[in-house]
């Protein structure tokens, strides 16, 4: 039996959840989200447990238990708390400047990069170096920091560009034979 799909879910305060056929919908102070149910998962809720169990022991089975449990303990995490992620930008005059809906980075080329925000996330600036990325859907939130931080990807020689925060990164030699013309 999967060991993540029988571990119940304990839901925090003012978490409401609605369990339907085919998807459990949670509603909290944050707002709502829904979390799918495969087929063969049936979902209940025991006091402030939400447990999800599968009809059968087939291979398909056991390997959607503990993904629908994990997509569903996101979800009730979510309205009640929210996800972030922090990103660091490092380098000489690189920087982030956040406008209405739109966040601006300098990133050494030669026009700043503009970047959308979507409705459902929240950007916050502590400095011009460290922007917060924050939302309630864990995933739509690692996306958006993943699409930020490609604009400019940490150099292996330097190490200069965005990354998160506490990232470990190992900064390579200069390249061996090159000499000085």
């Amino acid at each position: 039996m999967s060991r993540v799909g029988k571990r119940p879910i304990v839901l925090p305060e003012g978490v409401k959840v609605n369990i339907l056929p085919d998807k459990i919908e949670f509603e909290g102070k944050k707002g709502k989200l829904e979390s799918p149910l495969s087929r063969g998962i049936q979902a209940r809720t025991e006091g402030r447990a939400l447990i999800l169990t599968r009809a059968d022991d087939s291979k398909e089975q056991k390997t959607v238990h503990g993904l629908c449990r994990s997509l569903a303990f996101n979800a009730a995490v979510g309205v009640s708390s929210g996800f972030s992620k922090q990103l660091e930008i490092v380098g000489v005059g690189y920087r982030a400047k956040l406008d209405k809906d739109k966040l601006e980075l300098s990133l050494g080329y030669s026009k700043p990069v503009v970047f959308p925000i979507p409705k459902d996330i929240e950007i916050v600036l502590a400095k011009p170096t460290l922007i917060t990325v924050k939302g309630i859907d864990k995933q739509r939130v690692g996306k958006v920091a993943d699409e930020i931080k490609r604009f400019r990807r940490p150099d292996p020689y330097k190490l200069k560009g965005i990354r998160y925060l506490g990232e470990h990164l190992i900064k390579k030699e200069r390249k061996a034979g090159v000499t000085g013309a």
